[in-house]
């Protein structure tokens, strides 16, 4: 690995300010960027949390930090938090997470790297387990990590303040996990640590446990969280207001055209490498009213597409997209479900993992979010206003639920159920 020698200033600021929350102590670590680390890249390391295994575009948001450190010639160090996950990551979580069995993190983790080395190059990559300095620590090495915390430290943090406030229990072996989360800085010397923001006080832990073990301490960068679909909370698969990293290209491009307008900038920023001078641009021109933001929403679309699936898949999901709402039409491809005889529409929703429970069905159908087209077809359109509305077995009919989700009706013998 070769690290590249006299950065270009504008590849420092894009790796210190896009996108970017916190810099711990920015001039050391742009110091290190532009000088060099004594020759040798330096080692950059990221957390991974084997409790997620499908991951969503807002993961890809410290990826493409990390890629940005290599593409500078430094190396990303992910280390597999199997031990912590046998404990529950309390990051942002207001109760308990349920702990991993061994082989559950395993499976995970192989399937996190999968959709992580479609953003990170694997060659510039060094993969560590905790367990490799873990499963040699004994009751004295626990003890004395222990001691370099107190607990009125550990319950300044925001989330265990929270719960401790509000009564809800907080394990003990939980307000180890920010200790064995900062010894893993130790055990790998790392130069720098990213995460998003919500990582914030772990990050801090091993900076600070650095220099009790006689090494320098490590620079901390973290970046922004995406807010989902809904424009307000987290992205995150509990809420359903995600896109799943791995998403199909049409798929991806219909949610993120559903984003509010406010939150374009934040995944322009995070998920794109438009110029800041262009985005700088737009905002100026939707404020003054001469660009419309459904040009430049088309724009963040195809962007985002194009960096998970290419510049020629991200413009067939365009036309795709301008063909079915621009045009009326019903997409082109949508998941079949086998049908012999009539079925309770709110049944049909649930069994076809269209939404998460029936109660989320009736409120669709409350506020007409599901509709039916008997042939498949625009022509004709049946607003469902009622739970009791009996599914009809009519092949080619079509269910659409809310504004992205569709379904095709068609016999068991033509073909079975597809996602």
């Amino acid at each position: 690995m070769t690290v590249k020698h006299s950065p270009e200033p504008a590849e420092i600021e894009r790796v210190l300010k896009r996108g970017v929350v916190l810099v711990e102590k920015e001039e050391e670590l742009r110091r290190l960027l532009l000088e060099g680390n004594r020759g040798e890249p330096l080692r950059v390391k990221l957390g991974v949390d084997p409790s997620h295994y499908e991951l969503t575009i807002g993961h890809a948001v410290v990826f493409r930090k990390l890629r940005q450190f290599q593409r500078l010639g430094h190396k990303a160090v992910v280390v597999i938090g199997d031990w912590t996950a046998r404990l529950g990551d309390p990051s942002g979580r207001e109760n308990a997470r349920k702990p991993l069995s061994a082989e559950q993190v395993k499976a995970n983790a192989a399937t996190y790297l999968d959709q992580f080395y479609r953003i990170v190059d694997r060659e510039q990559t060094e993969v560590r387990w905790q367990s490799e300095w873990f499963d040699q620590f004994t009751l004295a090495d626990v003890m004395r990590l222990l001691s370099y915390k107190t607990v009125a430290q550990m319950l300044a943090r925001d989330d265990f303040a929270k719960r401790f406030h509000s009564g809800i229990e907080i394990y003990l072996s939980e307000l180890m996990y920010p200790l064995l989360q900062g010894y893993d800085s130790v055990a790998l010397r790392a130069d720098v640590e990213i995460g998003g923001t919500d990582q914030t006080f772990n990050l801090l832990v091993g900076r600070e446990l650095q220099p009790i073990f006689g090494q320098p301490p490590q620079q901390i960068l973290t970046v922004q969280l995406i807010v989902g679909l809904d424009g307000q909370l987290k992205m995150g698969k509990s809420l359903n207001n995600y896109i799943a990293l791995t998403a199909p290209p049409n798929d991806m491009y219909g949610k993120l055209m559903s984003l509010p307008d406010h939150a374009m900038r934040s995944y322009f920023e995070t998920l794109t490498d438009v110029p800041d001078e262009e985005l700088e641009e737009m905002s100026r021109k939707m404020a003054e009213g001469t660009l419309n933001p459904m040009v430049v929403k088309r724009r963040m679309a195809r962007e985002i597409v194009s960096e998970f699936h290419g510049p020629e898949a991200a413009q067939a999901a365009e036309e795709a997209f301008i063909r079915q709402f621009s045009q009326r039409q019903l997409p082109e491809e949508m998941p079949l479900y086998p049908l012999t005889e009539p079925v309770n529409i709110v049944t049909l929703l649930v069994e076809a993992r269209l939404v998460p429970s029936r109660n989320e069905a009736r409120r669709l159908i409350q506020q007409g979010g599901v509709s039916f087209f008997p042939h498949g077809a625009t022509s004709e359109v049946q607003k469902i206003e009622t739970p009791d509305f009996m599914v009809p077995p009519s092949e080619g009919a079509v269910l659409k639920v809310g504004k992205l989700r569709y379904l095709r009706i068609t016999s068991p013998s033509s073909s079975s159920v597809q996602s």
